[in-house]
């Protein structure tokens, strides 16, 4: 796993991306999100599913056109395009609540898979992992639900939010 340093654009952008998704409605909620609030996706493959554009048309409408949508073959090739980047997983199995992180300007925010999340070498090789803080009993949110919550803080906090 290649070894972060801190984010060197000031300027850059949150970003967000889903590790080996299962669901293409997920996928393509994802896509609407990051499309409405101007916020780059990665796709880590493999996916459970066949990548078509149609089967996202349902749940990302046409927002398909306007998501910067990047693909990554694989963990790997994922974290060596994320070499300068401060990846950030959220996670259950995190005890540091994300209102209580100070986000910064080209964060990358790492949603795990639906069904298991992430493998253990990918949680124990990220910098920062962070936890919802949820009503006990309960496992887990939407990945996409999870992801609104959170790049929503990390944007308010780096003045990322669409004006």
């Amino acid at each position: 796993m290649a070894n972060k340093t801190p984010n060197t654009a000031p300027n850059a952008p949150v970003e967000v991306a889903f590790y080996q998704p299962d669901i293409p409605q997920n996928v393509g909620a994802a896509m609407r999100l990051c499309a409405c609030l101007d916020v780059p996706m990665h796709v880590i493959e493999p996916t459970a599913f066949l990548w078509k554009d149609d089967a996202f048309r349902r749940s990302g409408m046409d927002y398909r056109d306007h998501v910067t949508l990047t693909r990554h073959q694989s963990w790997d090739a994922f974290d060596q395009a994320m070499t300068d980047r401060r990846i950030i997983l959220l996670t259950t199995k995190s005890d540091a609540p994300y209102l209580d992180f100070s986000f910064e300007a080209g964060d990358v925010l790492l949603m795990g898979s639906e069904s298991y999340g992430v493998p253990e070498a990918v949680h124990q090789g990220v910098p920062h992992t962070l936890t919802i803080p949820m009503k006990t009993g309960f496992r887990s949110l939407n990945v996409v639900n999870a992801a609104a919550l959170v790049m929503g803080e990390a944007l308010r906090q780096t003045g990322g939010l669409p004006r």
